[in-house]
C-alpha cells in the first residue's frame, strides 16, 4: 500500500513537473495553446457557424480580408461570397478528424500487430515483416491516390487508406520496442511466476512499449494531415459540400492573382497546426530522454 502510494506521489510531481517546465518553455506553450485552440474549433465550430459557412453571397464574392463586411469578413470571402473566417473553422473539423482518426487507427492495429511479432517471433513474426516491407515498398501517396480514385473519395474511405499506409511504422517501432523488452528480468519473472504470454505483453510489454508509440503517434498526425491536404488538393480527397483545409487550398489556388487569400490563409492554418504538433512531439520526446531531461532540471 505505501509504495502505491509513493509511486502516486512520484507520478503527480511529475505531472506537475512538466507543467512547470512547459510553462518556462515558450515556444511549445505557445504551440500548446495554438492546438487547444484548433481542437476547440473543431469541437465547436460546426454547431456555432456551420450556417455561416455555406451561406452565399455574390454580391461579397472575392471580398478582400477587413471589417467591411463585419467581423465574418476579416478574412475574405472566397468566389461564392462565403465567410473564409467560417469556413476555415468549420473545416477544421474534418481536417483534424480524419488525420486523428487515421493515425489512432494504425496506431492501435499497427502497435497490437507489432508487440505480437516482437513477442512471438520465429516464422509468424517473419511473415508480419515481410508483408510490413512490402506494404513500405509503395509510395503512401501514390497508393493512396490509387485506392481513392477506384473508391469514392469519402471521409470514411480516406481514414481507411491513410491508415493503412502507416501501418508499417507503428508495426516496425513497436516490434523494435517489444524485442529489447522481452529480454528484460521482470518479464522473466512473470513468466517464472505462470503469466501466459498474453498476459505478459498485456500487464508488462504494452504499458512499457507505449510512450515511444505514442510519441511517434504525435508526430504523425501531422504527417498525415499534409498527406490528407496534399489529396485534397489533387481533387481525390474530400468532396464539395464537406471541406477541409486542403480542400480551400484546392479551391482557391485558381484566383491567386485576384484573391490570394483564399488559398493563404488554408494554407497557414496547415503549416501552424503541422509545425504546433512537431514541436510539441520534440518537447516531450526530450522530456522523457533522460540524455536530454538535465537541461530543463539546469533552467529551472
Amino acid at each position: 500500500m505505501t509504495e502505491e502510494i509513493d509511486a502516486g506521489l512520484v507520478i503527480s510531481d511529475r505531472k506537475v513537473a512538466y507543467w512547470h517546465f512547459l510553462i518556462r518553455d515558450p515556444l511549445p506553450f505557445i504551440s500548446l495553446l495554438w492546438l487547444i485552440l484548433v481542437l476547440v474549433a473543431a469541437f465547436i465550430g460546426p454547431q456555432l457557424l456551420g450556417d455561416e459557412a455555406v451561406k452565399m453571397n455574390l454580391k461579397a464574392r472575392n471580398t478582400a480580408p477587413g471589417f467591411d463586411g463585419g467581423w465574418m469578413g476579416i478574412l475574405g470571402t472566397d468566389s461564392l461570397g462565403r465567410s473564409m473566417l467560417a469556413r476555415l473553422i468549420v473545416a477544421t473539423q474534418n481536417t483534424m478528424g480524419i488525420a486523428t482518426a487515421a493515425t489512432t487507427s494504425a496506431m492501435v492495429f499497427g502497435g497490437i500487430i507489432g508487440v505480437f511479432a516482437g513477442y512471438v517471433g520465429r516464422w509468424p513474426g517473419r511473415v508480419i515483416m515481410q508483408i510490413s516491407d512490402i506494404i513500405q515498398s509503395f509510395p503512401s501517396l501514390l497508393l493512396a491516390m490509387i485506392v481513392l480514385y477506384i473508391l469514392e473519395p469519402r471521409a470514411f474511405n480516406l481514414v481507411i487508406v491513410l491508415a493503412f499506409t502507416r501501418l508499417p511504422g507503428y508495426i516496425r517501432l513497436a516490434r523494435s520496442e517489444v524485442l529489447e523488452l522481452r529480454e528484460r528480468l521482470f518479464v522473466d519473472a512473470a513468466r517464472v511466476l505462470g503469466s501466459s504470454s498474453l498476459m505478459i505483453m498485456y500487464r508488462h510489454i504494452i504499458p512499457m512499449a507505449a510512450p515511444m508509440v505514442i510519441t511517434y503517434w504525435t508526430v504523425d498526425v501531422a504527417f498525415v494531415m499534409l498527406s490528407e491536404s496534399g489529396l485534397s488538393f489533387l481533387g481525390i480527397g474530400i468532396q464539395s459540400p464537406e471541406i477541409t483545409w486542403g480542400l480551400m487550398v484546392a479551391n482557391g489556388r485558381n484566383y491567386l492573382e485576384i484573391a490570394w487569400w483564399q488559398a493563404f490563409f488554408p494554407g497557414l492554418l496547415i503549416m501552424l497546426a503541422t509545425l504546433s504538433i512537431n514541436i510539441l512531439a520534440n518537447w516531450v520526446r526530450r522530456m522523457n530522454d533522460p540524455l536530454q531531461r538535465w537541461k530543463f532540471e539546469v533552467q529551472k
